[in-house]
């Protein structure tokens, strides 16, 4: 064998996925060789994950490399998708509506973000036909997007010429010495996170107007080239609104301001008042269901948003009323394992409503609310089989409380109770942002706070976490968000301080996640969102608080939600 020192070939390979090698000049970017074999996927590709590291299109590749498109319907992709399109909006609003403030609030379960104007009136129809009919010009012209590492100072120096006072506030507490800037037309901001190269990218988006502001409509990882129609969340709207209501009691709007906070020594009164206010929710919604005389409590909510806590804390709040409700779970109702159906992919799916024997449960609550002595099931998770619970006799005063994920759904008890029902639905419907246009992900927070539950409870890995939790997100959008707007009231258990106590515990277990795993690129993008918080004392969190549920030393762990009459 001869080896011979000699210059490095001109040209480099790429290889896919799929099995497709691609041979081009070194230094080509990413985006010119993907071009080549965009039809080979199935949607549009708007980044790419190089050597296990996601990149943009317009990444020069200059050696032998392994490359996984990101497309419009994967999570990464779909993210870059939605920020794109946030910064072509705020760009062209600036220059339409130089005196007002665009602020990207909270998103909408069907595909869109709403949008808040301040500092002038809120946009007209044909206003917001405007700003749609230039995004759609410049959408045709295919305008690039220039990106740029400048130095610190110089971002700040940038912005506070533009008088944006919320990105001045999170860039004084930034330890790195320079800031990504993207810019347009003359224009630039910051971004949290990668880009398209081009307005070209963004061709899927609508303005509808609502209650004091606008949706901006974006397509759906399962649909990413269609626009969902737009449904009315008046309750979620709702519920976002008290929130903001409740950031504006702390004086807190933003990360930045809360940096602030924490850094003049106001970490006690964030945490006293932030818990007060759940508190007196909390109470709120004990004292609706004794208005009603509901017998029977639903609770429901996606994973990781905190319902047993908040089901303990409406129990204690109850039971300080002189009412004790039962708690009747809806896990001792799942069939025999051997009967329980099959998803799309052949596996066993525990999430599907069908998977509860939902006449045993009916006769169960019927004698139950007549005060009959009654037999409950006990699943044994073990062996798969149901089998013989204890004997329950209730009171005529004593409600009972169903907690479970289909606890909004109208299927789960008959028609004839719906009337006599109060349904809770709870969920991390977190609206502290970055700034104006980097809004906090409620996903972000609910994944966060499973990785810490998960690496103290179960010994869980944070690779093993993330690894699973798009299958419990595909359960949460088909048997949870449909329904959410069917609760008599929403609690919203997201904590103004909550990032910032969780800040110290997850951040080392996601840097144990290996290079070499998918995961890996999920694990560094929560490291890289994290960073823009200081971290807040432990020990300052409340024993009863709904963070504890993930922290550990919550005084409800082992609360008996129960005790006999």
């Amino acid at each position: 064998m001869s080896i011979e020192i000699t210059q490095p070939n001109k040209n480099i390979e790429v290889h896919l996925p799929n099995g497709k090698t691609l041979t081009g000049p070194r230094g080509t970017q990413v985006g010119e060789f993907l071009a080549k074999v965009k039809d080979d996927f199935s949607a549009p590709i708007v980044a790419a994950i190089i050597n296990n590291e996601i990149h943009e299109l317009t990444f020069p590749i200059e050696k032998e490399s392994h490359c996984q498109p990101v497309s419009m319907d994967t999570a990464d992709g779909a993210r870059i998708y939605r920020r794109s399109l946030v910064f072509l909006l705020e760009m062209v609003f600036a220059q339409l509506f130089p005196k007002g403030q665009l602020k990207i609030d909270h998103s909408v379960s069907s595909g869109g973000f709403y949008c808040e104007v301040t500092g002038r009136a809120a946009l007209s129809q044909a206003e917001l036909d405007s700003l749609k009919a230039h995004m759609q010009n410049l959408i045709k012209e295919d305008h690039l997007f220039v990106r740029k590492e400048v130095p610190l100072q110089a971002a700040v120096e940038y912005f506070k010429q533009r008088g944006y006072e919320d990105k001045l506030r999170l860039l004084k507490h930034r330890s790195k010495n320079y800031l990504t800037l993207y810019g347009f037309n003359g224009q630039m901001d910051y971004m949290h996170g990668y880009m398209v190269p081009s307005t070209a990218y963004l061709k899927w988006f609508d303005f509808k107007m609502t209650d004091g502001g606008f949706i901006a409509q974006f397509p759906r990882r399962h649909a990413p080239t269609q626009l969902e129609p737009m449904g009315d969340y008046p309750k979620l709207l709702k519920t976002f609104r008290q929130y903001g209501n409740w950031l504006k009691t702390l004086n807190i709007d933003n990360v930045g301001a809360l940096n602030d906070a924490i850094e003049a020594g106001r970490a006690d009164e964030i945490v006293l008042v932030s818990e007060a206010l759940h508190e007196q929710h909390v109470a709120d919604i004990a004292q609706q269901i004794i208005q009603k005389k509901s017998r029977i409590i639903l609770i429901a909510g996606p994973s990781s948003s905190g319902k047993t806590t908040s089901s303990r804390r409406l129990t204690v709040q109850l039971l300080a009323r002189g009412i004790s409700p039962y708690p009747l779970e809806l896990d001792h109702y799942f069939i025999d394992r051997e009967n329980t159906p099959l998803d799309e992919n052949g596996q066993t799916d525990f999430e599907a409503l069908v998977a509860l024997n939902l006449n045993r449960l009916m006769q169960d609550m019927e004698k139950l609310l007549c005060g009959e002595n009654v037999q409950l099931p006990r699943y044994n998770f073990k062996t798969g089989r149901s089998e013989a619970g204890d004997h329950i006799q209730l009171t005529e005063e004593q409600p009972i409380i169903l907690e479970g994920i289909h606890g909004m759904n109208p299927r789960l008890i008959p028609d004839r109770w719906a009337d006599s029902a109060f349904r809770v639905y709870v969920s991390a419907l977190t609206q502290l942002n970055l700034d104006r246009h980097n809004r906090v992900s409620t996903t972000d927070t609910r994944l966060i706070r499973r990785i810490v539950r998960d690496a103290r409870e179960r010994g869980y890995s944070a690779q093993a976490t993330i690894s699973r939790w798009e299958s419990v997100r595909r359960g949460e959008k088909r048997h949870i968000f449909p329904y959410q707007e069917n609760a008599d009231v929403m609690f919203n258990s997201a904590l103004v301080y909550e990032l910032a106590v969780l800040k110290p515990l997850v951040e080392p277990v996601l840097r144990q996640v290996p290079y070499n795993v998918p995961e890996y690129i999920e694990a560094r993008r929560l490291l890289a969102f994290l960073e823009w918080f200081l971290p807040l004392d432990v020990n300052l969190v409340p024993t009863n608080s709904i963070v504890r549920e993930f922290l550990g030393g919550s005084s409800l762990k082992d609360f008996k939600i129960w005790r006999a009459p």
